[in-house]
């Protein structure tokens, strides 16, 4: 390698005068490379760093005899006591698993540079290829050790697995650490290149964890106080903000512009600008404009109108902003009271979807949104009060990119995260989506609904504001200043940047105390990161102790659901659904539904009410478009045993320790005509709800699951700690997955029993039971096509020691004991 050119990989601070450079493809000359800076910085000092150093972010490093070194830092895994478990060294050279139990790739303990490891060395040549090859860490009980995901050699498998890759061009010897002659200043530019003489190469300097670590604790965005308005923008690599304000909407091409003054960096309070104006500006207009580095990292303009991130209220998706006073603005509802977790039965919906075809007298521009919705919701025959649910988990409603107020979205392009979408407001320029949205949660709670919001801080929409305000800062981006893009929404917000993360905080909580909303969803929160969603779990329920807080664990980069376990997040069960779906078409395992039926315990579900189990939501194709026989996939018009499985899904769903959740006209076998994205198909997925009409057995057959899920009977199925081993007993059908299920088979909690019996084949079957359960007092609840008088006595069947279930069947039977 030592005969190609020299090449300068990255350069990057670790503080404002420190810092590292890559070279590739490895410097092995004893003297130190002709280096220089562009820009305003001047080197002070240049030097080789030890190989090692490389290595403790990387796991391995070559030193120069050619001699590869792998390690862990004992430091960093206190779980592992090397004295009593041995650790393997695993990957592509060695069959990965296969290692485990081999003397050869035991890693042995060392020190390096007086630091304790774990030690494997060898020569280097074998663990060289194209593609390079990738390793990782093993315990003998064949648990693999986490990958730090920032490490630079982190890399994902097809299963979204991080693994550490082994490149031949970064061996340790290839960094250098530099320092500066003066502190860098973050608003100007800054190269590193090569000095005269070398090739005219240079890599812009990219600040390291430092800068993501900058942040404040004041107050932002707008800020009325008595006789003054204070605006205050975080924007920490800007060398200069602008504000526009004007009073009226035609104003805007004359406004008043005042230049943010930048506070003294100190007391952790760096780059922050502010202005006080002296006057309560309450229903004014405004917006930034922010300059700052033109590098490979920003996308400052200092033309461009930056809505405050800060602002609670909109125009629309380009701003202006509104200035709100904090005692117009007022606090939502907080009389009513969060269920349990536990006790919940949740429908997620759309505001639009809900209204448009609601069979209630509202003008077209409310039922375009939150007085639509509001007005349906207060009315008697409200279509989720009458199935039973009682928490709504709505699509987002902060402000997104829909370019006009008629434009139907989804809501996941979120542009501001404070303000109500403008699009769903009667008159947003006089901010009124803020009421309408505090009366809309009221009137849900008034109907004994809790509201959780879906919310997205993983990436925006376009614009996208906040890229204006320091794109490095906020979005996560390569060396070279090119974004990622695991939300496939063209960009990732860098969640951990401690600003990002307050953001996020700040923002949940103005929604649960300006709204009274009870909880949130989190749209593919593997990439807010479960360090950043712990931080807000201790930040909410120090405003709210039984706020709810549910994940979408996975993303196109991973899956965080295990990591979740010991913490309040609860997820959705994507497992749940896939096998549910696979489940009433005759698939699945006996295991598979024994452990999705109690609730998914202890990898996924750490406790009961963590598992929000569901088998339909706005993504994707509709239960019954997925299910269907109809050779088109399209459901609309389902066949019987289409209506069959979906009442056996019904069932299983209700029968499931967790969470259940349905998507808004399941109930009425909603169909999509077989159309995978409707995200901007309003006409697609506005409930109609005639079909309750065309399906009124199926509808009913939900609402009563619903009330015996709610009923006290249900009781056994609303866990709040994970039961007793003896708490379930199985019965099966031969060769078969079709079970009869004694819940409470041990009597842990109290006399009552239920007994559930589910055949998902298209044969009839007999299930033996033991004559000890079979005897006794049994009355039937329900059967696939009915509850028997929503669970009185009268009609149903004995339960024999053969219990008998016809194909596609149910039976629920209930024992006072």
């Amino acid at each position: 390698m030592s005969h190609r050119p020299k090449k300068i990989a990255r350069a990057w601070l670790e503080s404002p005068t420190q810092g590292f450079v890559e070279l590739l493809h490895d410097w092995k000359a004893r003297h130190l490379p002709p280096l220089a800076l562009g820009g305003a910085d001047r080197f002070q000092s240049l030097q080789r760093v030890p190989d090692y150093t490389f290595g403790c972010e990387s796991g391995y490093f070559v030193n120069r005899k050619n001699e590869i070194y792998f390690f862990l830092r004992l430091s960093q895994h206190p779980e592992i006591n090397p004295a009593v478990e041995t650790i393997y060294l695993a990957g592509d050279f060695n069959g990965w698993q296969e290692a485990v139990g081999q003397t050869e790739w035991a890693l042995r303990v060392a020190s390096l540079d007086g630091d304790p490891v774990l030690l494997w060395s060898g020569a280097a040549d074998r663990f060289y290829g194209n593609p390079h090859m990738r390793f990782k860490f093993v315990t003998a009980a064949h648990v693999w050790l986490p990958v730090n995901a920032g490490a630079p050699n982190a890399v994902r498998d097809g299963s979204g697995n991080f693994n550490l890759s082994i490149d031949p061009e970064r061996t340790g010897q290839h960094l250098f650490k530099f320092t500066l002659a003066h502190p860098h200043n973050l608003a100007e530019p800054a190269t590193v290149r090569w000095a005269l003489g070398e090739t005219d190469e240079s890599v812009p300097l990219m600040p390291g964890d430092f800068f993501y670590a900058l942040g404040t604790d004041l107050p932002l965005g707008a800020l009325v106080r008595e006789g003054e308005t204070v605006f205050r923008l975080f924007a920490p690599r800007a060398k200069s903000v602008w504000l526009s304000v004007c009073a009226a909407l035609d104003q805007q091409d004359n406004p008043h512009r005042y230049p943010l003054v930048r506070r003294g960096d100190q007391h952790g309070r760096a780059g922050v600008w502010e202005i006080t104006l002296a006057d309560n500006l309450h229903g004014w207009f405004y917006w930034y404009q922010v300059d700052g580095p033109a590098d490979a990292f920003g996308l400052f303009d200092p033309q461009y109108r930056v809505l405050d991130p800060y602002a609670l209220a909109a125009v629309g998706r380009l701003g202006p902003g509104i200035v709100l006073d904090a005692a117009w603005v007022g606090q939502g509802d907080r009389d009513f009271k969060t269920p349990a977790w536990h006790d919940l039965v949740m429908a997620e919906a759309h505001v639009r979807d809900l209204a448009a075809l609601a069979p209630v007298a509202m003008s077209a521009e409310e039922r375009r949104g939150f007085t639509g919705l509001r007005k349906w919701v207060e009315h008697p025959d409200f279509y989720l009060h009458r199935l039973g649910v009682n928490c709504v988990e709505l699509q987002p409603v902060q402000q997104n990119d829909a370019k006009t107020a008629d434009e139907y979205h989804w809501g996941y392009m979120t542009d501001n995260f404070f303000a109500p979408d403008s699009g769903y407001a009667l008159d947003p320029a006089r901010a009124s989506g803020v009421k309408e949205l505090q009366a809309l949660v009221a009137a849900f709670h008034r109907r004994g609904m809790a509201v959780i919001l879906d919310v997205v801080y993983n990436h925006v929409g376009e614009p996208a504001h906040l890229m204006f305000v320091d794109r490095l800062y906020y979005f996560e981006q390569d060396g070279a200043g090119n974004l990622s893009n695991w939300s496939g929404c063209g960009n990732d917000l860098r969640g951990r940047s401690v600003m990002a993360t307050r953001l996020i905080i700040d923002s949940c909580r103005h929604l649960v105390e300006t709204y009274g909303v009870d909880g949130f969803r989190f749209d593919l929160a593997d990439l807010v990161g479960v360090d950043v969603l712990k931080q807000v779990e201790v930040a909410l329920k120090r405003v709210k102790p039984d706020v709810i807080l549910i994940a979408e664990p996975w993303s196109f980069r991973g899956h965080a659901a295990g990591e979740l376990r010991d913490t309040g997040w609860a997820s959705w069960n994507d497992g749940y659904r896939n096998f549910v779906r696979d489940y009433v078409r005759g698939g699945g395992t006996r295991e598979s539904l024994e452990y999705y039926l109690k609730g998914s315990p202890w990898y996924y579900a750490k406790w009961p009410a963590q598992t929000v189990n569901y088998t339909e939501s706005h993504d994707d194709k509709t239960w019954i478009d997925n299910i269907t026989e109809n050779p088109s996939g399209n459901g609309d018009h389902p066949t019987l045993n289409d209506r069959r499985r979906t009442h056996l899904m019904a069932a299983f769903l209700h029968m499931s320790i967790g969470i259940p959740m349905l998507s808004s006209g399941q109930d009425f076998i909603r169909s999509k005509q077989g159309i995978n994205n409707t995200y901007q198909m309003g006409d697609v997925n506005a409930l109609d709800y005639r079909r309750i009409y065309r399906f009124p057995s199926t509808h009913a057959y939900f609402a009563d699951w619903i009330a015996f899920r709610r009923s006290e009977p249900g009781r056994l199925l609303r866990h709040f700690s994970r039961a007793t081993e003896g708490f379930f007993q199985f019965f099966w059908a031969a060769d078969t997955a079709a079970p009869a299920v004694l819940y409470n088979a041990d009597h842990s909690q109290g006399p009552q029993q239920i007994l559930f019996a589910i055949n998902p084949t298209i044969y009839d079957v007999t299930i033996p039971i033991s004559d000890e359960v079979a005897l006794g007092d049994w009355r039937q609840l329900a059967d696939q096509e009915r509850f028997f008088s929503t669970f009185h006595a009268g009609g149903g069947r004995r339960v024999e020691a053969n219990l008998y279930v016809p194909a596609l069947g149910i039976g629920l039977w209930l024992r006072e004991g």
